[in-house]
């Protein structure tokens, strides 16, 4: 990935969102030829100089401080995920000495057997431990069984992959649209995390040749977390699945989070929980 050019389309795409009157300017005329912002006016709103700011637009994040970097994001209004990005960006800029040594060490391969023996205890939660780039590394029996579609459709499982690429995803995600635009966001924040991640950027590269959606939004240059919220899910078997989600990251393995998932307690969600968590206790060995 060439940090240049995420920090260029990055900054461009959130000024050319936020209009005058969002940033509390007056928006003087009617013949305005930008969408959003001017330079000038980010320039104005972050303190600094308009040569210095459109070196910053350009890709230049060369010696940028905190303190500028905090300006940018008040101006722009970024939210957590969008401010992270931008620091993000700013420190594949700025390596400095050792930066072999700090960069960021890869995620593991497989999860730790206290971690499945955690999993498997949850008989009555749908859970599964993913990486950033959704590779779905290990799950329990529910949530094999909630999530069958995509467990069906690779090994490893790749979220992004099966939401983008097979034609079942659709279906069994009721808020497609949601969830894909979600997806995006989620690759891209990895990507300013660890740009060097080649089998992300594999990934990447495969989606935007393989998806014209996919493609559509990764130019969008939006970043999002993913800690909580809900799904709702159309199950091959149990019908409509409504589930709360919570993504843990697990801090001794870093760069693999849990997503565990529930139902609101007697509800047509739970009863069918109920009924998928008696198929697998059935049918493990």
């Amino acid at each position: 990935m060439d940090h240049r050019s995420e920090a260029r389309d990055f900054l461009t795409t959130r000024r050319a969102r936020i209009t005058p009157e969002r940033a509390g300017l007056p928006a003087y005329g009617g013949n305005r030829r930008v969408a959003g912002l001017r330079r000038e006016e980010v320039a104005m709103l972050a303190g600094v100089s308009v040569d210095y700011y459109t070196r910053l637009e350009r890709g230049n994040l060369s010696g940028v401080s905190e303190s500028v970097l905090e300006a940018l994001a008040r101006a722009l209004q970024l939210d957590d995920a969008e401010r992270a990005h931008l620091f993000d960006l700013a420190r594949q800029a700025n390596p400095g000495p050792g930066a072999a040594r700090r960069r960021r060490k890869a995620a593991p391969a497989r999860v730790r057997a206290g971690v499945q023996r955690i999993l498997d205890g949850m008989t009555m939660v749908p859970a599964y431990v993913r990486n950033g780039r959704l590779d779905v590394l290990a799950a329990n029996h529910l949530g094999r069984a909630v999530f069958a579609p995509l467990f069906g459709a690779q090994t490893p499982p790749n979220i992004a992959r099966f939401l983008f690429l097979d034609p079942a995803a659709p279906d069994f995600y009721v808020d497609w649209e949601e969830m894909a635009g979600d997806t995006v966001a989620l690759l891209r924040g990895e990507a300013g995390r660890d740009p060097y991640d080649r089998n992300l950027s594999n990934l990447i590269g495969e989606l935007s040749t393989r998806s014209e959606v996919f493609r559509g939004w990764w130019a969008a240059h939006n970043v999002r977390l993913h800690r909580t919220g809900t799904k709702r899910l159309c199950h091959p078997v149990v019908g409509e699945l409504v589930l709360a989600y919570e993504s843990m990251e697990l801090t001794a393995d870093p760069g693999l989070r849990l997503n565990a998932y529930s139902a609101e307690p007697g509800s047509s969600g739970q009863d069918a929980l109920s009924l998928l968590a008696s198929w697998t206790t059935v049918a493990a060995p």
